[in-house]
């Protein structure tokens, strides 16, 4: 939701982003076009999975192997990741990043986007840049507690963050709670 209390949706099998108002409108805000990037209506997406809104407006879009930002002036960006869809698990800056099939994200005060990266087993953080690090999960399947780069994940599909910056992950049948040390 935005601070306006739109509530925005991903329509995953039309890889389009949708938006329904307080009052029940619903509409179109991106997809559907023919580019990547560029104006909302005209870009595309690959099969988006999550949404999140951030304090001026902007939404980041997790689609398969991209991070995705849509302006409030209506502009899709490819924030981190390969908007053309090749997956892989690869830190690094812009579409010199790599995710695979990331899903639920939480954003915090500062602008730091927190990825539930599904298939690659992991938690990752995306700058305000497009910087992306891996902050918990080994890429391994399985369920092990304890410091972030030797935790390891069965298939994380959302995360949220309290107040206090704690993270908390939703892992298949579990609740991961990762502490603020990243």
């Amino acid at each position: 939701m935005d601070t306006s209390g739109n509530l925005y949706v991903v329509d995953s099998d039309n890889s389009k982003i949708r938006k329904a108002t307080p009052a029940g409108v619903v509409t179109t805000v991106a997809g559907g076009g023919v580019q990547p990037d560029g104006k909302a209506l005209n870009a595309t997406f690959n099969h988006p999975l999550g949404i999140v809104a951030d304090t001026a407006g902007s939404l980041y879009v997790a689609e398969k192997a991209a991070i995705r930002k849509i302006t409030p002036d209506g502009m899709v960006s490819t924030l981190a990741g390969s908007g053309g869809g090749k997956t892989g698990f690869l830190d690094g800056s812009g579409i010199g990043a790599a995710f695979n099939a990331p899903q639920g994200s939480a954003i915090d005060a500062a602008g730091n986007l927190y990825v539930a990266d599904s298939d690659n087993r992991a938690i990752r953080r995306v700058s305000p840049a497009g910087e992306v690090t891996t902050i918990a999960g080994t890429g391994e399947e399985g369920f092990a507690d304890g410091p972030a780069d030797k935790a390891t994940f069965t298939w994380p599909k959302g995360v949220v963050m309290d107040a206090k910056g704690v993270l908390y992950a939703v892992d298949r049948d579990r609740i991961r709670k990762l502490t603020p040390v990243y």
